[in-house]
């Protein structure tokens, strides 16, 4: 496949190469050789590299396009018309961290081209025919990212990378300054680019905010933020200088605007902004001025709804035309040197399409979900076990060695134990669920959670815990109360109000060798930055075949049975949003000792398995101390440093043969309660506290309910998209062929005050469905 056969017809593509060609054709060379700079710190040497990358970036458009209307490649995004986001390359160094536009294809290539055995290349078109050897997704989606290069992939939609390129920023100083192990030096600066449409969504406005409002406090935060704006987003037209309006005066925001279409503006100017951030390690805003070219995608037809005089002058502003052409004005190179570079960069990607297509894809669900959920047990209770401080790099290397996709390690199975580790603790009856309630050391929820989090905080420097009001107020309901005070403002902080820049935070500081403990103040709230779990913490995985990871523990207050306080924003039962998220671990604590023990968990599966782990605490049980009567303390209970609970593992209560409550939550001491009250009547109940409700602990549900064969599902979520639904599901696949029922809180928001009642879960609800069950 020739590069003039890679264009057939009078495609778009063709159109484009064509124009190229006949432009440098028709120039008159210089016969005097350049022999000084073109601009300031431009030289002829440089302006060549610069050509050659989007010379390479354009010819991979070319091929993507064929490989695309050949059935050889996939959907793809080009980058034709942005190439001057090659000058980033040439600003900045390898090592300085960029997350990327979908069209930042040229800054790609040029810095792929400088790391030593990285071909660009190659690299992309194995992401655009899906193979397995692409060496950043693994064959799962197109995506510009690469480990050696410093490239995070992100798929970049609505600019929803932008909050953790904040996060990241952020981070670079505060691990110098902890002695945390980062892969990233202390004076870097973070890339971010995006389109001019992007920087109009929430997420955009919310995240340059959040750089800015930190910056403001003296907190360094080196970020460059890169705006290409081409002046369309699909469709839509983006008004004149409206980007330069919107940000160009924002203060606290170094604003540089370029030429993309003029590669020694765009040189220049990003030399300039790039220095700026390195010097002074605040955010600034690069306005690059680019054209779009061959449309939105390879199916998109522009002339639909383009002007064909809009679609001819952006023709005329070809960057890599525009590169060329001044390489012959600069007498740098004769038009003839410039379509020779120009056709052996072509053949090198017409032949490398037609070698990388027939690499063989995924073939299984099991090889492309391999990176989502690592899971290596044995090290994670090692880890939760552990009694002396990390070394400087143990954090960075437990998650670097986390083999997601590897051979199966030792000691995987759920049922591996050790005599430290906690198997289903078993009551030994049912009237008598906490033998050590009430003594000195016994703790409620709230107070369990404070003390592992200083616990966590005191062994080990890449533990973080911020938030709203986390600091010097200590929460809401005072569970981070203190914290501050003893371990410090860098290790324990407030944020600003905003859910997305709380997640960025976290997804950020991740990368750069901590493990985040962010918290978001009430479960409703999370549903504002939903994206940040669903799109960028739960897919980094996924998108970079395991080799970058998000290790991070997000405590969210939840649920219901507020007393006196709430409306739905304060009581949410709604958690079916986090429950379908691919690889993401939800553990939900209903008493003090499970409380302590889940969180070590996850930390240290954050940790050693790079895992993204949701922790709800049920608000109502934060101080509550007493299960049957008023003063039995039976909702206390003392902790260990030593306390950990293997992910998907339940915990029973009591050994009744007649019927097994399902619950987890508030519903535990719901469920223990009502259990009292059915043994005053003869019959056996025991309760199973799911604990994790993602993944479910699906061994130790399919024994409990065989050992009685009567489940009844005690689920304060809503009846439709909760956590019973599940259960259900999960009993029904496993052939359990006893009787099954389920009680459930109403399909509603919850209002406020008693009327609340009316629409949860309660004992008496949970007391007659019981009833039923048994008489069947």
């Amino acid at each position: 496949m020739s590069e003039r056969a890679a264009n057939p017809g009078s495609s778009p593509g063709k159109v484009l190469d064509d124009r190229f060609r006949a432009a440098v054709g028709a120039l008159t060379p210089v016969l005097d050789r350049a022999a000084a700079d073109i601009a300031p710190g431009v030289s002829g040497a440089t302006l060549l590299e610069l050509f050659e990358a989007q010379a390479t970036s354009r010819q991979l458009d070319l091929a993507a396009r064929q490989l695309g209307a050949s059935k050889r490649g996939y959907y793809s995004i080009g980058s034709s018309g942005h190439e001057g986001n090659a000058a980033l390359g040439v600003a900045l160094r390898v090592s300085d961290p960029a997350l990327l536009h979908y069209r930042s294809g040229a800054f790609f290539v040029q810095r792929a081209r400088q790391v030593p055995g990285l071909d660009p290349i190659r690299d992309v078109l194995l992401g655009v025919v899906a193979a397995a050897a692409d060496p950043i997704s693994g064959g799962r989606h197109k995506v510009f990212g690469s480990k050696p290069a410093a490239i995070i992939p992100q798929t970049s939609t609505i600019a929803s990378h932008l909050p953790r390129a904040v996060g990241l920023a952020f981070a670079i100083d505060r691990a110098a300054r902890l002695g945390v192990s980062s892969e990233w030096p202390s004076d870097a600066v973070v890339l971010c680019s995006f389109g001019d449409a992007s920087a109009n969504h929430s997420t955009a406005a919310g995240a340059i905010n959040a750089a800015i409002h930190t910056a403001r406090q003296g907190v360094p935060l080196p970020i460059l933020f890169l705006c290409e704006d081409n002046g369309i987003g699909i469709s839509v037209p983006t008004p004149a200088d409206w980007v330069q309006q919107a940000y160009g005066s924002r203060p606290g925001l170094e604003y540089f605007g370029a030429d993309g279409c003029d590669p020694v503006d765009a040189l220049t100017t990003s030399i300039a902004a790039a220095a700026w951030v390195r010097e002074h390690r605040k955010p600034a805003f690069l306005h690059m001025r680019t054209v779009r070219l061959l449309g939105h995608a390879g199916s998109d037809v522009e002339a639909a709804y383009r002007r064909p005089a809009d679609i001819a002058a952006d023709l005329l502003r070809d960057p890599v035309t525009a590169t060329a052409r001044l390489l012959v004005a600069a007498g740098v190179a004769t038009p003839a040197e410039v379509l020779e570079r120009y056709d052996d960069i072509a053949h090198r990607v017409t032949r490398t399409a037609e070698l990388v297509w027939r690499e063989p894809k995924l073939t299984s669900a099991t090889a492309v979900m391999a990176p989502l959920a690592p899971s290596r047990p044995a090290l994670v209770r090692a880890d939760v076990l552990r009694t002396g401080q990390l070394g400087a790099s143990s954090a960075t290397e437990a998650q670097a060695d986390s083999s997601p996709v590897g051979a199966p390690q030792a000691d995987t199975s759920p049922h591996a134990t050790t005599a430290a580790d906690s198997t289903p603790r078993m009551a030994p009856a049912m009237v008598d669920t906490n033998p050590v309630a009430g003594s000195d050391d016994s703790l409620t929820l709230g107070q369990a959670i404070n003390r592992t989090l200083a616990s966590l905080l005191a062994r080990d420097p890449d533990v973080l815990v911020f938030g709203e009001d986390v600091g010097l107020k200590g929460g809401v309901y005072g569970v981070t109360k203190g914290l501050q005070k003893q371990f410090g403002k860098r290790r324990v902080f407030d944020t600003l109000l905003d859910e997305q820049s709380v997640l960025g935070t976290a997804l950020g500081t991740a990368l750069a060798g901590f493990v985040p403990i962010p918290e978001i103040q009430y479960l409703a709230y999370v549903h504002n930055a939903a994206d940040q779990l669903r799109g960028e913490a739960a897919t980094l995985s996924f998108f970079s075949h395991g080799r970058y990871h998000n290790p991070m523990v997000v405590r969210i207050a939840g649920y219901a049975y507020q007393k006196g306080f709430g409306g739905h924003f304060h009581n949410d039962n709604s958690i079916a949003a986090l429950r379908d998220i691919p690889g993401l671990v939800v553990a939900s604590p209903a008493r003090a000792d499970d409380a302590a023990a889940l969180l070590r968990t996850c930390v240290s599966a954050a940790r050693v398995d790079g895992r993204v782990c949701i922790y709800l605490e049920p608000i109502a049980l934060y101080h509550t101390r007493d299960l049957h009567e008023p003063g039995d303390n039976g909702w206390l209970a003392t902790l260990s440093d030593t306390d950990h609970v293997e992910i998907g593992r339940a915990r029973v209560y009591g050994d009744g043969t007649d019927l097994t409550i399902v619950t987890f939550a508030n519903g535990v001491p719901m469920s223990l309660r009502v259990a009292r009250r059915l043994a005053d009547r003869g019959i056996r109940p025991r309760v199973l506290d799911l604990r994790w409700l993602s993944p479910l602990p699906l061994d130790d549900l399919l024994q409990h309910a065989r050992a009685t064969g009567r489940v009844l599902i005690a689920d304060e979520t809503r009846h439709s998209g909760g956590v019973s639904e599940s259960v259900c599901a999960a009993l029904i696949d496993a052939g359990f062929d006893g009787h099954i029922a389920r009680v459930t809180s109403e399909d509603t928001f919850i209002p406020l005050g008693p009327a609340a009642d009316t629409v949860l879960l309660d004992e008496a609800k949970i007391e007659t469905a019981a009833g039923k069950l048994l008489a069947q």
